[in-house]
Parts: C-alpha cells; structure tokens; sequence
C-alpha cells in the first residue's frame, strides 16, 4: 500500500479488475477454476487476459451448471500454481478491482498460500460496495442486475473475464459520483460497507428474532378449558 500516492485521483491508476470462478464459496476448502483480469489505463481498458484452471478435485454439477465449465475443459489446464507469477505480476502495484471483493480477494489469497507466495497488499475497490450506497432503492445489487441499470453489457455472466470486464465498466459507470482521490474514496467506501454490514446484522436479528417466536407459539402446550362446557362437554 505504501507504493500508493493516497492523495492522487484513481481513475488515473492502473486497476486491475479481478473475478475468480470456483468450485464453491468456502476460500479455505474449494478452489479456483477460472480467473479474469482486465487492466484498465484512465478509464480504457488496455488488455484482457481470462485462464480456466485446473484445481485437483471435482467439479460440482451446480458450479458446471451455472458457469458452463465442466471437468473435461478443465483437465489440461495449468493448475494454480502454474501460474502463480502470471497472475501476481498482473496484480502487483495496481489498485485491485472486484465485485464483491472479499470473496474473489479470499479466494486469491488462500490459492497464493497454497502455492507459497503471499498476495500482493493492495487497495481494494469494490463496486458492490458502490451500487448498494448509489442505489438503494434497487432490490437486487448482483453484477448481472446492476450491470444491465446502468447499460453493461453482460451477456456472458459466470465467465470471469467477462464479469471483470462488465466490473470495470461498472465502476466507472459510478466514477462521478464517488471522491476522486483514492484515500478519500477508500474512507468513504469503509464507512459505506460498514453500515451496510450493520443494516443486514440487524435484519438477520430481527428475521432470527421472528422465527423463534413462531416456534415458541408452535410449542407452547394448550390452556386447559375450565368452563362449565369444558367440564361435561
């Protein structure tokens, strides 16, 4: 982070926009199957570069079915830590761009583990982060749905080049409407996240808080009937 000048505009850095494709949502057990960066140079992007990958296990049916790759595309590709370097220096000393970025982020860092590096320290802008504080009348915030708002084409969702490619394009959709200088903006989206990690515990409380009143109404044993009619009924 220090190789970053804080006080600078980040529409004028080099981003590398990331989405990774997995073989389920747990970092620490499943793995990488595809990974996408596009590097986009002020506002353009400059080069496209997508690599399926092979992880060493199974593909679930639901992944293959969502995202269209099977075990046989993957069988001759190069595993992670074939190409561990590769994607390292595509991210290194660019600002990290991913929808949602804990989990491709997560995802990064515990297959940079295995493979013996560490991921590069980076700021990171999330566009999630973006659209649920620019638009928050908008009941769904998934890539796909934001994307088509705001006129990004993504006919190809669930292949990660792709959806790096309509991420970017997303992000500079909001440009505008966030702090130029990449310290501020990145203050800004802590405080924005942070409420919105607030706002979704109170919900799952209350939702918790629902649902063990209606099993306790459901438990709750009958008041014997001691009327007259209860007696010779």
């Amino acid at each position: 982070m220090l190789s970053f000048d804080l006080s600078s505009p980040w529409r004028e850095m080099s981003l590398a926009v990331v989405d990774v494709e997995t073989t389920g949502l747990d970092p620490a057990e499943c793995r990488v199957i595809e990974v996408g960066i596009v590097r986009f140079e002020r506002g353009q992007i400059a080069e496209r570069w997508g690599q399926l990958i092979n992880p060493g296990c199974e593909i679930p049916a639901k992944v293959t079915e969502i995202t269209g790759i099977t075990a046989e595309m993957l069988a001759d590709k190069p595993s992670f830590r074939d190409l561990k370097w590769e994607i390292y220096g595509r991210l290194r000393d660019r600002v990290l761009v991913a929808y949602n970025a804990e989990f491709d982020r997560s995802f990064l860092a515990n297959e940079m583990e295995r493979a013996g590096l560490t991921l590069p320290e980076l700021p990171v802008l999330d566009p999630l982060v973006w659209a649920r504080h620019l638009m928050p009348k908008e009941r769904s915030h998934r890539l796909v749905r934001v994307a088509e708002k705001l006129g990004v084409d993504l006919s190809k969702a669930h292949r990660a080049e792709h959806d790096a490619e309509a991420t970017g394009k997303v992000l500079l959709r909001f440009a505008d409407k966030v702090p130029v200088e990449l310290g501020t903006l990145l203050d800004e989206q802590k405080k924005w996240q942070g409420t919105q990690e607030a706002a979704f515990a109170a919900r799952r409380a209350a939702r918790a808080e629902k649902t063990e009143a209606a099993a306790a109404a459901r438990t709750e044993p009958e008041a014997p009937d001691t009327s007259q009619a209860g007696l010779f009924g």
